[in-house]
């Protein structure tokens, strides 16, 4: 009988930047130790590392408080930064013309388990 790998879970709807720029931060995170990656976070310059530093936190909470894992060995074992809906504005350019600006959301998503 195999034992059931615990993993708590994080996420954030709705974030106003996009799915692109966030997947960059995820990617240096990923697959690392809870407190080296918000060392990593804390001085990455992008805004949506705030933002994803906010999630870990969040995820590594759960983890704590939900299902009693030692915080010192939770590390992310899956982050993304899926498309959530566009806002739509348009900008008026030369000659009457308007053209589309589209502003992008972001769902971050973050799992932590124990090592």
């Amino acid at each position: 009988m195999e034992a059931k790998v615990l993993e708590a879970k994080a996420i954030a709807k709705y974030v106003r930047t996009s799915p692109r720029k966030a997947g960059f931060v995820c990617s240096l995170v990923r697959g690392k130790n809870v407190d080296e990656a918000l060392a990593i976070l804390r001085y990455t310059p992008n805004s949506s590392a705030q933002i994803i530093a906010k999630v870990v936190k969040s995820a590594a909470a759960n983890a704590e408080n939900n299902f009693e894992m030692d915080r010192d060995k939770l590390y992310i074992s899956h982050i993304v930064a899926n498309q959530g809906p566009t806002l739509k504005r348009f900008r008026p350019r030369a000659q009457g013309r308007a053209t589309a600006i589209r502003k992008r959301t972001s769902h971050i998503e973050v799992i932590v388990k124990e090592r």
